[in-house]
C-alpha cells in the first residue's frame, strides 16, 4: 500500500485500530509533569498507567503524539538546520499495551506494517536486541531474540545478518533510577545505495537510521539494584513521523536510494519552503545541501540551513501556541521565545519580507489542522503573537548584531565566551549563528567559555526551581471519595515521607481531600491517627494524593487506622470559585470570540485567577459585558451536571485545556450550554455562587491576558468594602454616595487649577532668582563672563535647575554658568556653556574625573550631582581652577 507523508498518520492509526487498539488524541505539548518543559516523548501522557497510579480504560492504545525537544535534558534546538534529521517539533507515532499483548505481537505487527503494508524493502531492515554488558541491568532479552530469528527465517532472511546485540545505552529503557524499566528492540533501515550498510547500525550514519523503537517494560528496578518482574507487562513503541515521511520522499517510495535521506524532503516541509521563497527577495529554491561542518558553510549551504531552521521553528511555534504556550520570559515560555528569535535571525539570511512569521504560521495551520482540528481556533492569537514578537525582536536584533561587530573589532581573532553568552541570553542570538558570522571574517569563538557560563546559568535555574518530588510505588493509588461533602472518612495510613522544610507527607488508602492539580488548590483539614490529631495544611496530586502536615509523624504508624476530615466550608469557597472560573471562560468566549482559550488558572478559597489567549487588552465596556453575562448565568441557577465518559464520546462542544493530560476516560462538567473537561470540585447549581465580581484585567505576555475575580462570600465582602468606602467619602464631601462621581470630578478640577497656580508661582519666583543673579557675573581668565552661584531651592523648584542655567546663559550671551543647589542633600548642579570651543559636557567630565561626582549632558548644557556634598568647598575650588575664575 503506497503512503505519503500526509497519509502516514491516518494509516498508522487505522492499522492498529484493526489490531484492536483504541485511537486516543495527542496530549498537549504542555505536560502534566512539573519536571518537563514540554511533552517530549510519546510516553509522557501514559506515565500514570506505567506507575500504576491510574488504570488505563483501554488495554491497547494507538496515538500520534505532538512533541517538542528544546531546553532541558532533551534539547535539539542548536542542532536544527545543520543536519537533516533534528527538529524542535516532531510527531511520534506510537502504539501501547497496558498489560495486554507483549513482545511477539508488537514485533510481528511492526514488521507487517512496514513491510507488507507500506512496502519497506525487508532486506534493508535490521533489528537490535538487548544483551547486557558488564555491570548492566537484567539479563539478555532472549525472548525477543528468538521472535526475531523465527520471523526473519520465515521471511527468507538470515538472522545473523539482520540482528545485532547491544547493551543498555542503546537497548534498555528506564524511567529513572528506580521504577518501571525494560529492554527494547529497534528496527533500523539501511539507506545505502547498494543496500549493504548493515554494519552501520547505531554508528551515527545518516545512511542507516532507526525507524521504530519497541520498548518492553517488564521490570521494576529496586533501590537495592535488583530487577524484579512487574506484575503486568507493558509495550511502548515510537516511530518519528518526520523521519518516515522524509525517507518515503527521498527514496521515491523506496525505489531510489542514491540520495542521502532527509526528514525535510517530505510533504511536511516542502510547502513551507515554497511559501518562504515567495516571501524572500530573489532567494534560490531549497536545494537540500548539507554542510560538512558548522564553520565551513558556503552560501548555498547557509541558505538551505536557514530554510530548515525557519520551517522547523515555525511548526514548533504554531503547535505550542495552539496548545496555549506563548513566548515569554521564564521557563518554557522563554524557550519558545528563543525558538522564535532563532527563526527571525535565520530568516534574515533569506531576506524574508513583511510579517513572515504570522504568514508561515497560518500556512502551518493549513497543513496541520486536518490532523489537529483545534488549531483552527488559535489563528487570531497565533498571528497576533507572532507578529508582535517578530516586530519587537527586530527592533532589538540590530543592537545584538552591532555588539557582535564591535566584539570582532575589539577582541582580535577570537570572540570571548562572555560576549557570546550576553548575545545569547539578552538577544536570543544563537551561538551557531555567531560562529558562522565570525568564520566569515576568519575569526573563531570561545565556545568553551560560553559553555561554562551556560552551565552556570543552568545550575542557577535548577536551584531556583528545585521542588520536592515524591517517588510513588508502582500500583500505589489513592481512592478519592470527596467530590461531594462527606462525613469523616475512615481509612488506613499507607506511607509516611519526610517533608522538605519539616513535617511529614502522608499517603492514605482513600481520602476525601482533593489534591492540588488543574489549577485548584488542595484541601485542608484534619487527620486523626490513633487518637492523635494532625492538621493537614495541603494536599497534592491526583493518582496518589499526598497530605502535608507540619508535625513529624512516626513511620511506625504505617498501617494504622485514620479518620480524615476536610474543612468543608473552605472547600465550598474553593468550589464556588472553580465553577465561577468555568462561567467566566464561557462569558469571555461569548463576548470576545471563540479564539479565547485557557492559558492557566488558579482557584483558591479567596479568589480566582484566569489566564486566557487574546491579542489585546479587554476594554471596560467588554469587561462589563463579560461580568454581566456571567452573573446572568448565576441568577439563572443552572444545575451543574458532572459525569465521566470516554474521551472520544465527550460532547462535541466540550472544551479541553492545555494544562491537562487526558486518558481515555474523562470527567465532563456541564453548565447550561457549556461543557468542559475538568476533574475539580464544583457547586451543585450556579445560584450557589451568589455573584461574580471582576477585580482586574492585565496582560502577562504577548497574546495572553489575566483576569482576577472573586465570587460568593468573597465578592459580597468586596461589595461591602466598596460601599463602606464610598459612604465614608460621601460623608466627608457632604454629598450622597450616588453623587460621588460628580463630586470627585469637581474636586479634581479644583486640584488641577491649584496645581496650575502653583506652577505659575514657582516659575515667577525662578525668574526673579535669575534676574537677581545677572549682576553677579564675573569675567574669567579667558575674557568670557561667568556666573557661579549657590542657590537655596525649594523642593518644587529643583526640577527647574537646568532650565534656570539655560535661561541665564541666554541672557548672559557668550559665557559660562554654574548653578549649584545648596550643598546639602544631593547637591545637584547644572552647567551651561555658550562660547565657541567651550563644552559643558567635557567640563563636567574633567571636573568629576577624580570621583567628585557623576553627570552628563550636551556641549551647551549638562547636569550632575556631587558624590559628597560635604566636599563642596574643595569641589568649587577645583571648578574655579578649571575655568580660570577670578580670585577675590
Amino acid at each position: 500500500m503506497a503512503v505519503t507523508g500526509e497519509t502516514l498518520r491516518q494509516d498508522f492509526l487505522e492499522f492498529f485500530c484493526q489490531k484492536g487498539h483504541v485511537a486516543v488524541p495527542s496530549a498537549s505539548l504542555l505536560p502534566a509533569s512539573p519536571n518537563l518543559l514540554f511533552t517530549n516523548a510519546g510516553m509522557n501522557a501514559f506515565v500514570p498507567y506505567f506507575l500504576g497510579q491510574q488504570e488505563s480504560p483501554n488495554p491497547r492504545v494507538v496515538d500520534v503524539q505532538k512533541c517538542i525537544r528544546a531546553g532541558g535534558k532533551h534539547n535539539d534546538l542548536e542542532d536544527v538546520g545543520f543536519d537533516t534529521h533534528h527538529h524542535t517539533f516532531f510527531e511520534m507515532l506510537g502504539n501501547w499495551s497496558f498489560g495486554d499483548f507483549f513482545k511477539r505481537e508488537a514485533i510481528h505487527w511492526a514488521w507487517e506494517l512496514l513491510v507488507h503494508r507500506w512496502g519497506v524493502p525487508k532486506n534493508r531492515l535490521h533489528a537490535t536486541v538487548y544483551s547486557p554488558g558488564k555491570g548492566e541491568p537484567a539479563e539478555q532479552d532472549g525472548e525477543t531474540l528468538k521472535i526475531w530469528q523465527k520471523l526473519l527465517q520465515k521471511e527468507g532472511l538470515d538472522p545473523e545478518q539482520h540482528i545485532s546485540l547491544w547493551g543498555a545505552r542503546e537497548n534498555f529503557w528506564a524511567m529513572g533510577d528506580v521504577g518501571p524499566c525494560g529492554p527494547c528492540t529497534e528496527i533500523h533501515m539501511d539507506l545505502t545505495p547498494a543496500g549493504n550498510g548493515g554494519a552501520l547500525v547505531n554508528r551515527g550514519s545518516p545512511r542507516c537510521m532507526e525507524l521504530w523503537n519497541l520498548v518492553f517494560i517488564q521490570y521494576d528496578a529496586r533501590e537495592d539494584g535488583t530487577y524484579v518482574r512487574l506484575g503486568r507487562d507493558f509495550v511502548d513503541t515510537g516511530m518519528g513521523l518526520e523521519r518516515m515521511a522524509g525517507i518515503l520522499a527521498t527514496t521515491e517510495q523506496f525505489q531510489n536510494f542514491s540520495k542521502q535521506p532527509s526528514n525535510y524532503d517530505g510533504e511536511l516541509f516542502t510547502p513551507l519552503f515554497s511559501a518562504m521563497r515567495e516571501m524572500g527577495d530573489g532567494i534560490p529554491a531549497y536545494g537540500g545541501t548539507i554542510p560538512a561542518g558548522r564553520t565551513t558553510l558556503g552560501e548555498k549551504e547557509m541558505i538551505d540551513c536557514a530554510y530548515r531552521v525557519v520551517a522547523d521553528h515555525v511548526r514548533a511555534l504554531t503547535m505550542a501556541i495552539g496548545d496555549g504556550i506563548l513566548p515569554g520570559n521564564e521557563g518554557r515560555n522563554y524557550v519558545l521565545r528563543r525558538i522564535l528569535r532563532r527563526a527571525v535571525l535565520f530568516a534574515r539570511r533569506l531576506h524574508l519580507q513583511g510579517n513572515y512569521l504570522a504568514e508561515l504560521g497560518g500556512r502551518c495551520i493549513q497543513l496541520l489542522s486536518p490532523a489537529y482540528p483545534d488549531l483552527v481556533r488559535s489563528v487570531p492569537v497565533l498571528k497576533s503573537v507572532l507578529s508582535q514578537e517578530q516586530e519587537t525582536f527586530e527592533k532589538t536584533i540590530g543592537r545584538g548584531l552591532q555588539m557582535l561587530e564591535d566584539a570582532m573589532e575589539r577582541h582580535g581573532d577570537s570572540i570571548p565566551g562572555a560576549v557570546l553568552f550576553e548575545l545569547y541570553d539578552t538577544y536570543g542570538f544563537p551561538v551557531d549563528l555567531a560562529r558562522l558570522i565570525a568564520a566569515e571574517r576568519a575569526k573563531t569563538i570561545d565556545l568553551e567559555g560560553f559553555e561554562k557560563l551556560m552551565e552556570g546559568q543552568r545550575l542557577r535555574a535548577r536551584a531556583a526551581r528545585k521542588v520536592q518530588t515524591v517517588q510513588t510505588s508502582a500500583g500505589e493509588h489513592t481512592e478519592f471519595v470527596g467530590q461531594k461533602p462527606v462525613p469523616a472518612v475512615a481509612t488506613t495510613l499507607l506511607r509516611v515521607l519526610p517533608r522538605d522544610g519539616g513535617g511529614s507527607l502522608l499517603v492514605f488508602a482513600k481520602t476525601p481531600f482533593y489534591g492540588e492539580r488543574g489549577g485548584q488548590v488542595g484541601d485542608r483539614g484534619t487527620a486523626t491517627i490513633l487518637g492523635q490529631d494532625h492538621a493537614i495544611v495541603d494536599a497534592i496530586g491526583g493518582g496518589t494524593i499526598v497530605h502535608a502536615v507540619d508535625a513529624a509523624v512516626d513511620e511506625h504508624l504505617v498501617g494504622a487506622p485514620a479518620l480524615l476530615q476536610v474543612d468543608w466550608e473552605r472547600r465550598q469557597r474553593i468550589s464556588t470559585h472553580h465553577s465561577a472560573t468555568h462561567i467566566l471562560q464561557a462569558a469571555l468566549r461569548e463576548i470576545l470570540g471563540p479564539h479565547v482559550a485557557q492559558a492557566g488558572s488558579l482557584v483558591t478559597d479567596a479568589g480566582l485567577r484566569f489566564d486566557f489567549s487574546h491579542p489585546r487588552a479587554v476594554d471596560d465596556c467588554q469587561l462589563d459585558a463579560v461580568e454581566a453575562w456571567a452573573n446572568r448565568m448565576v441568577r439563572e441557577n443552572h444545575a451543574l451536571r458532572c459525569y465521566e465518559t470516554a474521551y472520544d464520546q465527550r460532547p462535541t462542544h466540550c472544551l479541553a485545556h492545555f494544562s491537562e493530560s487526558y486518558g481515555a476516560l474523562v470527567r465532563v462538567v456541564e453548565i447550561g450550554d457549556t461543557a468542559e473537561l475538568c476533574g475539580g470540585t464544583h457547586v451543585r447549581a450556579t445560584g450557589e455562587i451568589g455573584m461574580i465580581k471582576i477585580l482586574s484585567e492585565i496582560g502577562i505576555a504577548a497574546g495572553v491576558r489575566r483576569i482576577e475575580a472573586v465570587a460568593g462570600e468573597a465578592a459580597l465582602k468586596i461589595f461591602c468594602q466598596l460601599y463602606g468606602n464610598a459612604r465614608s467619602m460621601a460623608n466627608g464631601l457632604h454629598r450622597g454616595w450616588e453623587e460621588l462621581p460628580s463630586a470627585l470630578e469637581e474636586l479634581q478640577n479644583k486640584l488641577r487649577f491649584l496645581e496650575k497656580m502653583r506652577q505659575q508661582w514657582v516659575h515667577e519666583r525662578m525668574h526673579g532668582r535669575i534676574a537677581a543673579l545677572l549682576p553677579t557675573a564675573r569675567r574669567m581668565a579667558n575674557g568670557l563672563l561667568g556666573i557661579l552661584a549657590v542657590i537655596d531651592l525649594e523642593e518644587e523648584e529643583r526640577t527647574l535647575l537646568r532650565q534656570a542655567a539655560s535661561q541665564l546663559l541666554a541672557r548672559l550671551g557668550d559665557g559660562l554658568v554654574l548653578l549649584v543647589d545648596r550643598p546639602s542633600g544631593s547637591c545637584a548642579l547644572a552647567v551651561g556653556a555658550g562660547a565657541a570651543g567651550l563644552s559643558a559636557r567635557n567640563l563636567l567630565k574633567k571636573w568629576f574625573a577624580n570621583g567628585l561626582g557623576r553627570g552628563g549632558g550636551s556641549d551647551s548644557l549638562a547636569s550632575g550631582v556631587l558624590a559628597d556634598p560635604a566636599n563642596y568647598s574643595s569641589a568649587q575650588q577645583r571648578f574655579s581652577e578649571l575655568v580660570g575664575w577670578p580670585q577675590d
